[in-house]
């Protein structure tokens, strides 16, 4: 699939399979993280992946946002180093780069939670200097979908040439 077509056509999914995802796919989309751009290459981040169900099943008992998170074939959490001023920007870029890849590959996901998950980061035993930001669950959909009707503002109302005001198209 073609970057654009990918994102023209991901959707978030919240329902998943029970069903394994090849170790193959997910090896792809770990390493579209890791090899995603940072600010001054600091690569702020780190990455938890986890596929044991009863870490999942307490995973989706944690997040509010996201009890799904028991049903995925696997989550990824995403931390980052506290002292980094770029660390939420960067990792959400590398989230970005992993959905988009697990779309590509038939996967779908879904970004869950936002800071402040000190259960989370207990669970998984994260250190004090990294903060979770997201808890990003993977699978199958449990509906056959080949991307969905995007509600998207129209880009006359957010895009804009030269200056703020002056339509971009």
């Amino acid at each position: 699939m073609e970057v654009y077509d990918a994102i023209h056509t991901v959707l978030a999914v919240r329902e998943f399979q029970d069903k394994p995802v090849p170790e193959s796919v997910l090896n792809k989309i770990i390493e579209a993280a890791r090899l995603t751009a940072s600010s001054r290459n600091g690569q702020p981040w780190h990455f938890v992946i986890v596929q044991n169900r009863d870490t999942l099943t307490k995973l989706g008992a944690l997040m509010g946002s996201g009890p799904y998170n028991a049903q995925a074939a696997f989550a990824i959490a995403v931390g980052i180093d506290k002292s980094s001023p770029f660390g939420v920007s960067d990792a959400g870029r590398a989230i970005q780069s992993m959905v988009l890849t697990a779309w590509a590959e038939g996967v779908g996901s879904n970004w869950t939670g936002w800071l402040g998950m000190p259960e989370v980061e207990k669970l998984l035993n994260i250190p004090d200097t990294i903060d979770v930001i997201a808890v990003v669950p993977f699978g199958y959909d449990t509906k056959e979908r080949t991307g969905g009707k995007k509600n998207r503002k129209a880009l006359s109302e957010i895009a804009h040439r030269e200056k703020f005001g002056q339509p971009f198209a």
